[in-house]
């Protein structure tokens, strides 16, 4: 008992704001720790929800930026328009954060196996029922990525009895607007919920014209002890690409202060077109639930690169079918248990053709065409050990096999020299595997530690590179390997929560590009490491305000080797103890939220995101970082009858940051960096019957 209060009393200290007393607990029910609705209380799991309520008050205008309000969360953004380009990185992967970070929406990744990253605009705010963030956890149950966790987004499905619709408008900064409705509808055993949004912004760069549109519809039919859903999505976005703002001190170059909003690739652009359908069905049989889920999805992604009058256009489709059935099934062996069994099974087909111009892209220069199939079975058991002591035990082995072609057109229009890739094949098979233990010191406050192992396989974009003599190949890869160590404690109540966690992961064959050797493409990094604290809080302090608080400390480092470099000045660049790029030490969050009235509300927001080192600088030589930085943020609600109002402004203090910068490869102390929007003012309403 000496021991657990000293504990609550550093924890206290080092989270001020959630130390309040209180015996209630919660019961919350979360599904990414199972892949079934299940109860959080008594598992080992590092697990944050972020509930509907909590994304209508945040001031963020992207999940992207809902996200890095959270511990162990940090984002970096190309240009702050619609979350277009950006990657959220969970637990410090830096520039290879979009392959170790999950993403899910309702259990099924959106992570494809190439380099374009998740459309987060995808998904408009209106359809989110809530979010959840499984950290250090998920290689059992979701398999290839999740060495950082998994992100998994839950949309609606349907209301209670009844009919609901809600239209809403938002006007802002850079000639931004936006409108979404959303039309739910049940009755009797079928329901029914439909979104639908449209969003044109100009942006704050010069040539970054956004323009997104979405619509999705879920319906589901209850059946007795079961259900049947069908979701149909689909999504459309054209944007125009600014590139970066060179800084280059030795001549006295530095666009990021002298025209940050300018333009260095003014005839660049990209636009993309998805579609998804997707049919589950569960089922009680007995006392076991058993649901079989598959989903269909096709993306088209175009983009031009005018590469100063050596231009390339690049035409990309991706075909995915997912089949995932699965099983849970309560039994009595070692206390009162469960087991999650199941089997997934995703085929993606991806064919790129590439050209000089659109005009020319039906002869195409390279046509290249990829399948990748990955088959896995897993298995997880939670154990109710004692009333107090709960075990969590579970373990994965998935295959991939992976085959290419590329076809050379020398007659193709702009093709002045070039080769085809000789046909290759790959196959592998790797095991994950995740052992946790939690205790209930008390009511409340519970202690939780576990051991993991995850692992990532290398995507398409990642093994279709050029040789030295720059002849086009297909580099094949290890897959990489990630150990995790976590403990933690938590208390959890309805007027105050707080949790701390320690994390050690350690990387063998970090799948990565290799910026310092010439036809080398991406390659296996030497070992490295992740270890760090998060901190998090939440207290209800009066019935009128609640605060948080959120803290992450992380250590990215190589632990050992050496960057075997090809041309000067980079040779045998010297890694070992080095921080990894893209990474702050230290990211802080604090948030308040006041009911100024019955329907009136005030939020605000703060972040702090340290310095860190920028991407290509493994050697941390470069002598300029990318600066630390705080931005404020607050919304403003107030609700009046069917109709709510609300306001909003971002970047308060009109901070000028960045939180991506590239590091030369051939010039000491140049950088191409990517500045982000200044003060932002949006104001919105919505109409809900």
């Amino acid at each position: 008992m000496k021991q657990q209060k000293l504990l609550a009393a550093f924890l206290c200290a080092a989270t001020p704001l959630a130390c309040a007393a209180t015996s209630d607990t919660l019961d919350e029910i979360v599904v990414t720790a199972t892949r079934f609705k299940d109860s959080y209380a008594g598992k080992p799991i590092n697990v944050t929800v972020i509930s509907h309520d909590d994304i209508a008050r945040s001031a963020a205008r992207t999940i992207p930026e809902l996200l890095s309000e959270q511990t162990g969360i940090s984002v970096r953004d190309f240009f702050g328009n619609n979350a277009a380009s950006t990657t959220v990185d969970l637990r410090g992967f830096g520039a290879a954060a979009g392959q170790n970070t999950l993403v899910l929406v309702d259990g099924r990744r959106i992570t494809d196996p190439d380099l374009s990253g998740v459309q987060w605009s995808a998904i408009p705010f209106a359809s989110i029922e809530r979010i959840e963030i499984l950290r250090g956890s998920g290689a059992v149950l979701y398999g290839d990525g999740a060495t950082g966790g998994v992100i998994n987004i839950i949309t609606k499905s349907y209301a209670q009895t009844g009919k609901a619709a809600q239209v809403s408008a938002k006007a802002g900064s850079y000639g931004t607007a936006e409108v979404q409705a959303n039309v739910n509808y049940f009755s009797g055993n079928a329901g029914i919920d439909v979104t639908a949004s449209r969003l044109n912004s100009s942006g704050y760069r010069e040539n970054n014209r956004n323009e997104q549109t979405n619509a999705q519809a879920n319906a589901r039919w209850i059946r007795d002890a079961g259900w049947l859903a069908l979701k149909v999505d689909m999504d459309h976005q054209n944007i125009r690409l600014p590139g970066a703002r060179l800084v280059q001190p030795g001549v006295g170059t530095d666009l990021v202060a002298s025209n940050p909003r300018g333009a260095a690739t003014p005839l660049d652009y990209a636009s993309r077109d998805g579609n998804q359908i997707a049919l589950e069905w569960q089922q009680r049989l007995s006392a076991a639930d058993v649901h079989i889920g598959a989903a269909h999805r096709t993306k088209n992604q175009k983009s031009y690169f005018d590469q100063g009058g050596f231009p390339t256009y690049r035409d990309s489709d991706l075909d995915v079918t997912s089949i995932m059935p699965r099983a849970r099934l309560p039994h009595d062996l070692g206390g009162d248990s469960s087991l999650v069994f199941g089997l997934d099974v995703h085929r993606w087909d991806y064919a790129l053709r590439t050209s000089n111009a659109a005009a020319n892209i039906g002869q195409p220069i390279n046509r290249v065409s990829m399948t990748q199939q990955n088959s896995a079975w897993y298995v997880q058991n939670t154990t109710q050990l004692s009333r107090t002591t709960s075990m969590l035990a579970g373990a994965r082995n998935e295959r991939i096999s992976m085959s290419g072609s590329d076809v050379y057109d020398a007659a193709a229009p702009g093709a002045f020299f070039g080769s085809a890739a000789i046909p290759g094949s790959f196959d592998a098979s790797k095991t994950a595997y995740e052992l946790g233990v939690r205790h209930q010191l008390d009511d409340a406050v519970a202690l939780s530690g576990k051991v993991g192992r995850g692992f990532r396989f290398a995507n398409v974009d990642e093994i279709y590179e050029q040789s030295p003599a720059f002849t086009n190949q297909f580099q094949f890869l290890r897959p990489q390997l990630s150990d995790t160590v976590e403990i933690a404690v938590e208390r959890r109540g309805n007027e105050a929560s707080w949790r701390a966690a320690l994390f050690n992961t350690r990387v063998r064959d970090e799948i990565h590009l290799d910026a310092f050797s010439s036809g080398t493409g991406n390659t296996n990094l030497p070992p490295s490491r992740r270890s760090g604290l998060e901190l998090e809080g939440k207290w209800q302090t009066l019935p009128q305000l609640a605060l948080n608080a959120a803290y992450t400390y992380t250590d990215a480092r190589f632990l050992e080797g050496v960057l075997p470099g090809s041309a000067p000045p980079f040779l045998n660049v010297d890694i070992a103890g080095k921080h990894v790029p893209l990474v702050p030490s230290h990211k802080l969050n604090l948030g308040a939220s006041w009911a100024m009235g019955e329907k009136t509300w005030l939020n605000a927001a703060l972040s702090y995101v340290g310095s860190q080192f920028m991407d290509n600088d493994e050697a941390n030589n470069l002598g300029a970082n990318i600066s630390s930085y705080a931005v404020a943020d607050i919304k403003f609600m107030h609700q009046s009858s069917a109709w709510q109002w609300n306001a909003s402004v971002n970047n308060l203090f009109n901070r000028s940051y960045f939180n991506y910068a590239v590091k030369s490869q051939f010039t000491a102390g140049r950088y191409n960096a990517y500045p982000l929007p200044g003060r932002t003012l949006f104001v919105g309403v919505s109409y809900r019957k």
